[in-house]
């Protein structure tokens, strides 16, 4: 939690023209960005469209903004996007975008020319759980009965996830691993965010799928996805699925969502971006949210997020590479 009550110096925008309201030095609560501009490289209803979403949701409510002007562009994970958020959206001090770990193991498996180690990290805001789930009309009772199709003959089971080499592929090549089939034989049927995933799933067009918990929770409250287990340690609280440890399936694995800053910001901008993020991570809103989305609070602001960032790069290629996806 934060102590500082002040954010939004001159250094944030830049000038009066990008929109800022009252003095620099104000407190929080009586200054607001006119707009900020949010990137989110992947397509609506998915993670990181619910995190931003949410975002500008609480930002408004603790009257940190007026407006936020989002633009989505998805593809492979967000490779798709980052260029353009690296290049056009170059030095832009009141744009953020949202991504995570799924961006980081999409760039290694992907090969990309481009990297999110190119932008200015700010902040990790939430961890969440992966859930398997599977059409209502499944066969499958519960993640036991998933795990012994997938391990009888992984390519009669689709699933439906995220970007190839994302957390939701990770997922996926972890369980085989885990049942004792080889992850690189796993018919893994990628989109570009949860929407299209829940689609399949809803249709019945795979097997199974695989997302974070928040992406799916409504669609299995509302009887359209049977849920077949969650990837936390220990039950979640408030959550009526079994994890896949208590299934006789030994995974665990959390997916991290934070936000970004273009190249070309100021260090004083930068600086501006995280006590506003702090902000909003303080409000009675974002707490509501996190407690609706079953998120966990995670946060970690500038230096340290930036060392994580290059941890997570390092651990993740090892996975990737020991699941045949790298």
């Amino acid at each position: 939690m934060i102590e500082r009550r002040e954010f939004l110096r001159a250094g944030l925008l830049g000038g009066a023209s990008l929109g800022i309201l009252g003095a620099a030095s104000a407190p929080a609560s009586a200054q607001a960005i006119e707009q900020l501009q949010m990137f989110i490289p992947a397509a609506p209803g998915g993670g990181w469209d619910q995190t931003g979403r949410s975002l500008e949701q609480a930002m408004k409510a603790a009257n940190l903004i007026k407006s936020a002007q989002i633009t989505n562009k998805g593809g492979a994970g967000g490779v798709v996007g980052l260029p353009e958020f690296l290049n056009q959206w170059r030095g832009r001090p009141n744009a953020i975008m949202v991504a995570g770990l799924v961006m980081v193991g999409s760039i290694i498996t992907n090969k990309a020319p481009v990297s999110l180690l190119s932008t200015v990290p700010l902040a990790r805001l939430t961890e969440e759980y992966q859930v398997v789930v599977a059409p209502a009309n499944s066969p499958f009772k519960d993640l036991r009965d998933f795990a012994a199709a997938l391990k009888a003959d992984p390519a009669k089971v689709p699933i439906a996830g995220g970007s190839a080499g994302g957390t939701d592929h990770i997922t996926a090549g972890l369980i085989a691993k885990a049942v004792g089939t080889d992850a690189r034989r796993v018919a893994y049927v990628a989109n570009a965010g949860g929407g299209p995933a829940a689609a399949m799933i809803i249709g019945g067009q795979v097997a199974a799928g695989v997302s974070g918990l928040g992406e799916f929770a409504e669609n299995i409250k509302a009887g359209k996805m049977k849920a077949l287990g969650v990837s936390s340690d220990k039950r979640i609280a408030g959550v009526d699925i079994p994890t896949f440890k208590e299934q006789g399936v030994d995974v665990s694995i959390a997916n991290w969502r934070g936000v970004f800053a273009p190249p070309g910001v100021t260090d004083a901008q930068r600086k501006a971006m995280i006590d506003l993020v702090e902000a909003t991570v303080k409000s009675a809103a974002w707490q509501e949210i996190l407690a609706k989305q079953d998120w966990a609070n995670v946060l970690l602001t500038g230096d340290a997020f930036g060392a994580y960032l290059q941890e997570e790069f390092k651990r993740t290629e090892a996975v990737l590479k020991d699941l045949g996806l790298a």
